[in-house]
């Protein structure tokens, strides 16, 4: 096996590749002045498995691009099975529609599914229609516990979990569960994808310190919205916000920097270069990767 890290997650790749003592394929990446990329990989892989590590973040078309032209330069160089490893998958949150809308979900699943790749790996998929419109086997990995476990030396016994909406009360309930602390979640409605509103908290929250958990963070509005309505529920401040995916778009840090958040732990499957004003913990999802890598009885 080898493992091949795409542009979006190079040092990731490189994580799972040291805990796995694998080699690491290098590629190079050319991008024409018409706007055309290509990519020429350095090392042979002929009758190799590989293990192609990219996640579809932002920017989104780009890198789904990219792993598209990593998987067919691999397949037309021999490689015998393709491992597509994608930490984070964009256009999840696109899984239905509604008048004459795309259905972007369906559309990258499909060009994934063509891609050549004989499994899947996703992180904390937003969706999970996304393993119904995928044609490769699909595992999905789930983030929860070790969040859970870089967060419990950092909250207190007065802490609350918190689901900045319903969709993730399953997820926000098992964290808890592992920390020992009661749970919440925030009726929510997404006006757009800039405006959300949250209406009113479900759980006793009265002078506890909120632990928000989410899957993602992209612009920072539901953050916003949730510590808003927590705050009319006498939540006692500052919160703590753990994410798998800090996508950080938009105008997230200056959303961030001016709400009552003493820290901000997120996975990276998304890399992070600039947090902003909000103090950020990273703790790495390698072992987990890497795990699902070995598991294989196959490889």
């Amino acid at each position: 096996m080898m493992i091949l890290a795409g542009p979006a997650n190079t040092q990731l790749g490189a994580r799972v590749a040291e805990l796995l003592q694998l080699p690491l394929a290098g590629y190079d990446a050319r991008r024409f002045p018409d706007g055309e990329t290509q990519v020429e990989l350095r090392e042979e892989v002929r009758d190799r498995h590989i293990c192609l590590i990219q996640s579809t973040s932002p920017p989104v078309d780009q890198h789904l691009l990219e792993l598209l032209l990593l998987a067919d330069a691999c397949r037309r160089a021999g490689a015998q099975r393709m491992t597509g490893v994608i930490p984070y998958f964009g256009y999840a949150r696109q899984d239905r529609r509604s008048g004459r809308q795309s259905l972007g979900a369906r559309v990258a699943a499909d060009l994934i599914s063509r891609g050549g790749f004989d499994r899947l790996v996703i992180v904390d998929a937003h969706s999970p229609a996304l393993e119904g419109f995928l044609t490769p086997p699909v595992e999905h990995l789930a983030a929860v516990q070790l969040l859970a476990t870089a967060t419990r030396s950092m909250v207190s016994d007065d802490a609350v979990v918190v689901s900045p909406d319903y969709g993730g009360v399953k997820r926000v309930r098992e964290f808890a569960r592992l920390l020992d602390l009661p749970a919440a979640y925030v009726q929510k409605m997404r006006l757009s994808g800039h405006e959300v509103e949250a209406q009113r908290v479900f759980g006793e929250v009265r002078g506890r310190k909120p632990v928000i958990v989410d899957d993602m963070l992209s612009t920072g509005a539901t953050i916003e919205a949730a510590i808003n309505v927590l705050r009319e529920a006498g939540a006692a401040e500052p919160a703590t916000v753990v994410v798998t995916h800090a996508l950080l778009v938009g105008e997230a840090r200056q959303t961030l920097s001016r709400l009552p958040i003493a820290r901000l732990i997120a996975t990276d499957t998304v890399p992070v270069t600039d947090p902003g004003d909000v103090p950020i913990e990273i703790a790495t999802i390698a072992p987990l990767i890497a795990a699902a890598i070995r598991g294989r009885p196959d490889d």
